[in-house]
């Protein structure tokens, strides 16, 4: 399939806007561990005992995740793992809806319990769709505008044996 000119802007969008989500979500996150925490807890999917340890680590993979995304390095892993968050983070939401679970996403911090008319988990289940299509560009049409990371694709004149 020949590139087309403008798939290279289209994969500046998409690191630009999955970067800035991931690096948004994680920095809120990071700056209150208690309440990142609570968000895990609030799903009820992992043991009590791994609901510290993920709520801490999650937020600065997050971070780690959207500025490799913005800067346009390893886009293609970043990717990746930013799409495995996307699959997860959707699966978990869809758990929770499925068992009546009255919770907030706790996306962008915040989390646990709410009132069963509070939640929002269609939007959630259909911005992290979204966020997923973009991942999976990226890993297809990786090499974008502005990128750090140069285009492997391109000939530098220079071979090796």
């Amino acid at each position: 399939m020949k590139t087309q000119p403008w798939f290279p802007w289209v994969s500046l969008v998409a690191r630009l806007v999955l970067g800035g989500v991931m690096l948004v979500a994680g920095a809120i996150k990071v700056t209150d561990p208690v309440s990142a925490t609570q968000a895990v807890r609030a799903y009820e999917l992992l043991p009590s005992a791994l609901d510290g340890p993920v709520g801490l680590i999650l937020p600065f993979l997050e971070i780690a995740i959207g500025l490799l995304l913005i800067v346009g390095f390893g886009v293609r892993p970043a990717a990746l793992a930013a799409g495995v968050f996307m699959v997860v983070f959707i699966a978990a939401v869809s758990s929770a809806w499925a068992r009546g679970l009255a919770i907030d996403c706790g996306c962008f911090g915040g989390g646990g319990q709410v009132a069963p008319g509070q939640t929002k988990y269609l939007q959630e289940i259909l911005r992290d769709v979204g966020l997923l299509v973009l991942a999976g560009w990226l890993w297809f049409k990786p090499n974008s505008k502005f990128a750090l990371e140069s285009d492997p694709y391109v000939s530098t004149g220079v071979t090796t044996p």
